[in-house]
């Protein structure tokens, strides 16, 4: 069969609109992802048989290290919004706090915060029939709530532009209101440091953390930017604020997002890394400033990235040892500099 006939047989299979809602892109390569999605489809289906037995008969998923070699080999997704739940502490703060999220939606106005909120709405995935205003039910007023209830729950973070990316996957895996509201809360109070407060001194510093960490580890590509006077806020910041939603593919965010709930903030590292990396032959052949920003945006796309299952496993080997130890070391350094510098 010819290229153009397999290819024009794959989008008769694959279906136009992925299980989560998303049109695929004009450009999608059907026939590699079908390729690709039978051997995973195996890989899935074995998991979900060691998962099923792992969480028979108990009420809630504990950390422990069976449960992280479980996850980084990738969560079922009728599974995933338990695990996430458990996993990330969500799951306990839920059962502490009976009524809660209904109280913050009754709460006093805060007419910025509403329209702030309401003025990103058409914006959240206009690629997800599910966010459309035509779809029945549509997701969109229920983003709004989970949002305005964070906004009045987390007062000094309020919202911030970001944030409807994130709570709007964590709807579409939960598909309950009240557990995406808490996963929120576990994502941006505990998981991530400042990355949304106003000033967003966590984000910027976890930023130069990666710039430092590339420095280390792959030396050709921070003298690369450095030379062309490339910022890394220029390169990565979308990959921090939007944890790779709209960057990755979805099934790759995801999986992603398992041990990110699980581990922590240095899978974002991790994450980076890896990408960098494995381009970095790539990267390197850029010779002026819009050269290298052309560049990042291409390493989050074509196969590498939509093989998630690969992917996951080359996040562990690539980088090399990465504790967080030399995480909060580096953060700590880099903080210090950006607010001399502020």
């Amino acid at each position: 069969m010819e290229p153009s006939e397999r290819e024009e047989a794959a989008r008769e299979r694959v279906p136009r609109i992925d299980p989560y809602g998303f049109e695929r892109p004009e450009d999608f390569d059907y026939a590699a992802y079908e390729e690709f999605f039978s051997t995973y489809l195996v890989i899935l289906t074995r998991r979900a048989i060691k998962w099923s037995k792992l969480l028979k008969g108990s009420s809630s998923v504990q950390k422990s290290m069976r449960v992280k070699r479980y996850i980084r080999k990738g969560v079922p997704l009728e599974h995933r919004a338990r695990v996430w739940m458990g996993v990330s502490g969500a799951q306990a703060q839920m059962e502490r706090n009976p009524g809660y999220y209904h109280q913050l939606l009754q709460g006093e106005r805060n007419n910025t915060l509403e329209e702030a909120i309401r003025t990103d709405m058409n914006r959240t995935f206009p690629d997800n029939v599910k966010f459309r205003r035509s779809a029945d039910p549509c997701l969109q007023k229920t983003l709004y709530n989970v949002l305005l209830a964070y906004g009045h729950h987390n007062q000094g973070v309020g919202y911030c532009q970001g944030m409807n990316f994130i709570a709007g996957y964590l709807i579409l895996i939960t598909k309950n209101e009240e557990e995406s509201f808490w996963l929120l809360d576990a994502l941006v109070g505990r998981i991530l440091p400042d990355y949304y407060s106003p000033e967003m001194l966590g984000l910027k510093t976890d930023q130069e953390v990666l710039g430092e960490l590339v420095r280390t580890k792959l030396p050709a590509v921070a003298a690369l930017m450095d030379g062309h006077g490339v910022l890394w806020t220029l390169v990565v910041s979308r990959w921090f604020i939007c944890l790779f939603v709209d960057i990755l593919p979805v099934e790759t965010v995801l999986r992603i997002w398992d041990c990110l709930f699980n581990e922590g903030s240095k899978i974002i590292f991790r994450v980076a890394l890896t990408l960098i990396k494995q381009h970095q032959a790539f990267i390197l052949e850029a010779t002026s400033f819009a050269d290298i920003c052309e560049k990042f945006k291409e390493i989050t796309k074509g196969s590498f990235v939509t093989e998630c299952h690969t992917f996951m496993q080359k996040i562990f080997s690539e980088p090399g040892s990465l504790s967080m130890t030399t995480i909060t070391r580096l953060r700590e350094s880099c903080r210090a500099k950006l607010l001399v510098q502020g």
